[in-house]
């Protein structure tokens, strides 16, 4: 009966943790984009300014910035092509997102290179419980799975339980058979 009853307890905690995800990767995508954006608004203003400088492309420009004798100059194009990497980097964890695809959006945010801005969504982040099939459908399934691998002791014990019951119930010298006349 207790088994059961922590069976219970466990699946529910696991389910209102799993039902999270959907939540969170709601969230993550939101900061994402926002970072994206302001990202993009600096790329597109490093290429107006390889256009109105004559540069056939950004990179052409950033190239030119690091022959510079300049130590300013040369630190400003390395911040460029920082800037540009992340911008890359973003893009392919936009794309994630767009496709929908909860196992992805989930690998992705708890990627450990990407933990920091795991933990700045965190700071905004509010419980809830997602309202699309797809989010109730991942919450459930990721529960069930939580559930049954939290539930693997509890299971082994009572099991364990059990054999000792049924060894302590057999008799330790078993009865001697009656001589035969």
């Amino acid at each position: 009966m207790i088994a059961r009853l922590i069976d219970k307890l466990i699946f529910g905690a696991a389910l209102l943790v799993a039902l999270q995800i959907p939540q969170l990767a709601d969230h993550y995508q939101q900061f994402l984009s926002g970072l994206y954006e302001s990202t993009q608004w600096q790329v597109d203003g490093y290429a107006e300014t390889a256009r109105e400088h004559d540069y056939a492309t950004v990179d052409d420009m950033i190239v030119d910035h690091l022959r510079n004798e300049s130590p300013s100059v040369k630190a400003d194009a390395m911040q460029k092509l920082e800037t540009l990497a992340l911008y890359n980097k973003l893009g392919e964890g936009m794309e994630i997102f767009q496709s929908r695809n909860l196992f992805k959006q989930t690998a992705y945010m708890f990627h450990p290179s990407r933990i920091d801005y795991l933990e700045t969504t965190l700071e905004n982040f509010t419980v809830g419980i997602p309202l699309t099939a797809e989010g109730l459908a991942f919450g459930a399934g990721l529960g069930l799975v939580l559930n049954f691998l939290l539930m693997i002791p509890v299971a082994l014990w009572q099991r364990q339980r059990r054999l000792k019951k049924i060894n302590l119930d057999r008799p330790r010298n078993p009865p001697k058979p009656a001589p035969q006349k």
